[in-house]
């Protein structure tokens, strides 16, 4: 038959096709499938029993599992392998140290559903293009599977310390926090016991005080505590701590472990006591010498952390010149993060971050390659590189977590109500030692900057919302209205620090008017291109025929109302903005679309009723110019490499800002500027802030204004010296508030 040749020919292809395509394709399922010898374990320092450098035993060796496209669905395959329910977390980069040996495995896909890390896909059995500084980690939900048999789990490296703590004796101290004196206690194999003291020196004190928050230690008064030791049987469990001081954790110090039928146990010694000095984000005012206060604030205006959202947590940025500025991760680690953290006031480093992982600074990169010791007092005694724009991006800005004292905040607030715990209506403990009481906070008045801190509080992250009223919540037992008039600065670290009324004072007291919040682990990070404004500032004569949309929308000064339409003109201030999404959520307009405003004048939607003000002051802060705008269209215009574009106003599209990217008003669109009409000649500062009614939530506020010089002659307008209102010293500030004005046109 004819056609028969040509399908036996097409069988043939395929056949000799399909195993070459097989050939090519790097993932493959691990197979064949090892022994009954093949085991896992968590490994490296420092960690608790339930993480760490995850390990294979394969092929009678132990190896490592490489991070490349590692994610949640492999950790929880992974977690169940050590007898765990699930994980919580990964890392990535060696976290936990780096391991030795061959890395076993590479480019392991996972659903999460497998029963075997076999079945999952990957590159195969010791075939991988990765170092150990890639080695994976696992954190599993501290929550075994029932029936599971122990000794699948081989732990290794039982010569570490889990934790720490101390044990306050003395009754004034047993009810104060943060604690930071007392008996030493470290937990090993789920029990807790002491450290003898026989060869103790200042450079343990000072590992062990950094583990929990405190930047140093300090001489302590033993005599107050040989009487409880007599009265109560120590159980050792460590000696012989040999720290060089440098150490993020204790584990990384050569020590020895007690051997549980130890007959000489820490013979002529007692228990450890250790007293570790507050710093001074949490030593109470009075606490603290007026010299030792006046050197500490002297360093936070050398060094600061922006875009973290607990304590001790941030974008690293640094003070040279007069002017703010980040650090390139190259080369950054846990000394270099250590030292940041000690000079802030806290304790050691818990994590060393890379990747711009607290969000995208802005301005100069003022260090790379910082190389610390550990025993610096401040980041600009390490060594470092100066930085040329071909060095590093922003996207490679460092940022750090430290070990911070706990303060049980959290004990004193709640949320009720909410369908998960990231919201609710906000609850207080409130009220005298002896008689507090659960009760409501008053909606009225209840901002962003408040829903931000009681999320602080709580830990749980950011605020994406705050209720004013709360009446779809279900209710609690708390019913009565404790606290009114609160306003928080967002500095605060608790709600009681923020400002309030004395006596409770609220227009309605039902619990359907009690504040709430709704909590989010990120938020977005709007940032104005400052140089871009002083680039496009220009004057127009702009005829009032063309000025009926602007007018309509109220963006012309007040006297524009009596002026002889259509005749004459206006003197417009015009400039272009272009507004980056520098945080790590995109930035949603607060109203949904279902309650935008649609304006005929201009063919668009408003999706915010004010997103910029625009404002004309004199040198002591007086407006004798304001400009409004609108969201007109919130859109991404263009985004860096590698992210795409979300948001386009088109066809009734979505608003908002994508992070990567940002929104530009061009200079020649109507409201981009300011009316200046009526403005007299003279020195001004012009004024830029984006969100300013703070409708929706950002994790940092601090960075919205934008301010620049401004001379005015009558004719023309030089604008200069433009800056975010947080990129300066406050030196540099108080010059910049007494400018002078320039003598000539000649602006360097």
């Amino acid at each position: 038959m004819p056609g028969k040749p040509s399908d036996v020919w097409v069988l043939c292809i395929l056949w000799v096709l399909l195993p070459s395509r097989a050939q090519e394709s790097p993932l493959t399922t691990s197979t064949p499938r090892p022994d009954t010898s093949m085991k896992f374990r968590l490994a490296g320092f420092p960690r608790k029993h339930n993480e760490g450098r995850i390990e294979v035993f394969y092929n009678k060796e132990w190896g490592t599992i490489c991070d490349d496209d590692f994610t949640m669905e492999n950790a929880h395959v992974l977690c169940r392998h050590l007898g765990f329910t699930a994980a919580t977390g990964w890392t990535h980069s060696a976290k936990y140290g780096k391991g030795v040996g061959p890395i076993w495995l590479d480019n392991i896909i996972c659903s999460g559903t497998e029963k075997s890390i076999l079945d999952c896909k990957s590159r195969g059995w010791g075939n991988s293009d990765c170092t150990h500084e890639e080695d994976a980690g696992v954190v599993c939900k501290d929550e075994r599977i029932p029936g599971f048999i122990e000794h699948n789990t081989i732990e290794t490296e039982q010569r570490q310390v889990e934790e720490v703590r101390l044990r306050p004796v003395i009754a004034s101290a047993k009810n104060r926090l943060p604690i930071s004196e007392g008996i030493l206690e470290i937990r090993h194999r789920d029990s807790w016991g002491q450290v003898c003291d026989i060869g103790w020196n200042e450079k343990n004190s000072r590992v062990v005080c950094g583990m929990l928050g405190f930047p140093s230690d300090k001489r302590v008064n033993k005599n107050f505590y040989k009487l409880f030791l007599e009265k109560h049987q120590p159980t050792f469990r460590l000696h012989t701590v040999r720290c060089a001081g440098t150490e993020v954790h204790v584990s990384l110090c050569p020590l020895e472990f007690y051997k549980t039928n130890s007959t000489a146990v820490c013979e002529g010694g007692a228990p450890v006591v250790l007293s570790c000095a507050l710093g001074h984000r949490v030593a109470p005012q009075g606490a603290m010498k007026k010299k030792k206060v006046a050197q500490q604030q002297q360093q936070q205006e050398v060094i600061r952390l922006k875009g973290g959202v607990h304590p001790g947590e941030g974008r690293v940025e640094v003070m040279k010149k007069g002017q703010w500025g980040t650090v390139c991760d190259d080369r950054w680690d846990l000394q270099a993060a250590s030292v940041v953290c000690r000079e802030l006031g806290f304790g050691s480093a818990k994590e060393a971050l890379t990747g711009a992982r607290m969000g995208q600074g802005m301005g100069p990169i003022h260090m790379n390659e910082v190389r610390c010791v550990g025993t610096e007092g401040s980041l600009w005694q390490c060594q470092y590189k100066n930085i040329t724009e071909e060095d590093c991006k922003h996207s490679e800005d460092a940022a750090i977590r430290c070990n911070t004292p706990y303060m049980g905040y959290e004990k004193t607030i709640r949320l009720f109500g909410g369908r998960t715990r990231y919201e609710g209506r906000v609850e207080v403990l409130w009220g005298p030692p002896e008689a507090k009481r659960w009760g409501l906070v008053c909606g009225q008045g209840w901002g962003i900057l408040e829903a931000a801190t009681v999320c602080q509080q709580l830990g749980l992250g950011y605020a994406s919302s705050s209720l004013q009223e709360t009446w779809y919540w279900d209710a609690s037992n708390a019913t009565e209205m404790v606290l009114s008039g609160v306003r928080c600065t967002g500095t605060e670290m608790s709600l009681g620090q923020c400002g309030h009324h004395t006596s409770v004072s609220c227009k309605n007291t039902g619990t359907r008017h009690a504040a709430g919040v709704i909590c989010s682990e990120t938020a977005s990070d709007l940032v104005l291109h400052s140089a871009l404004v002083q680039e496009t500032a220009y004057i127009e004569d702009r005829p009032l025929h063309m000025l009926y949309c602007a007018a309509e929308e109220n963006c012309l000064s007040s006297s524009a109302r009596h002026a002889n339409w259509p005749y004459g003109h206006r003197r417009l201030l015009r400039f272009s903005s272009q507004i980056h999404n520098n945080g790590r959520a995109d930035f949603r307009p607060k109203a949904g679309r279902h309650s935008w405003v649609w304006h005929e004048c201009h063919g668009h939607y408003h999706s915010m009723d004010i997103f910029t003000h625009y404002d004309l002051l004199t040198p002591n802060g007086t407006k004798v110019a304001e400009g409004h705008k609108a969201s007109f269209c919130l859109e991404d215009s263009e985004c860096q490499e590698l992210v795409s574009k979300r948001y386009e106003c088109a066809n009734f599209g979505e608003q908002g800002i994508t992070v990567g990217c940002w929104d530009l008003y061009r200079h020649d669109i109507d409201c981009q500027w300011i009316d200046i009409t009526d403005v007299k000649p003279g020195n001004y500062i012009l004024q830029v802030v984006i969100n300013p009614n703070f409708e929706v939530a950002e994790s940092d506020f601090t960075n919205n204004a934008m301010k620049c010089n401004c001379k005015y002659d009558g004719h023309r307008i030089w604008i200069h010296n433009c800056h975010l209102g947080d990129a300066f010293s406050e030196e540099a500030n108080k010059r910049f508030e007494q400018y002078r004005g320039e003598l000539n046109n000649q602006i360097l």
